[in-house]
């Protein structure tokens, strides 16, 4: 039997998070996509506490008019300034079972940019 999109993600997302987990010292950059709006989180999974985030729906995002893979390179640097803010500087990258590719790459390349190391 043919799997949907979303159970075929689910699985290769599980089998991921079975290998990536966050610890204070290297937290997690998770990224979680839309069809409109891309989301990152850093995450701390020993105590299950979210550190930093950033969106494409934030105000100084959301009112810049392009692309989706650029909206995702603006979040992808936002994401790298408010963690430089909150003193992380390694994180370990978790592309939540998407492909390495267009936006997730896209926000991973300008997180590198900004000063993230993963």
């Amino acid at each position: 039997m043919a799997k949907t999109k979303v159970q075929r993600r689910s699985k290769i997302r599980s089998r991921i998070r079975g290998r990536i987990t966050g610890t204070a010292v290297r937290p997690r950059l998770s990224v979680f996509r839309s069809n409109k709006d891309i989301y990152a989180q850093i995450i701390d999974d020993s105590t299950g506490v979210t550190l930093a985030s950033a969106s494409s729906r934030m105000a100084d995002i959301a009112a810049v008019k392009d692309t989706k893979v650029a909206k995702s390179a603006l979040v992808g640097k936002k994401i790298a300034a408010v963690a430089t803010e909150a003193g992380i500087t390694s994180v370990v990258f978790d592309r939540g079972g998407y492909l390495y590719h267009g936006r997730v790459k896209s926000l991973a390349d300008a997180a590198r940019e900004g000063g993230l190391k993963f």
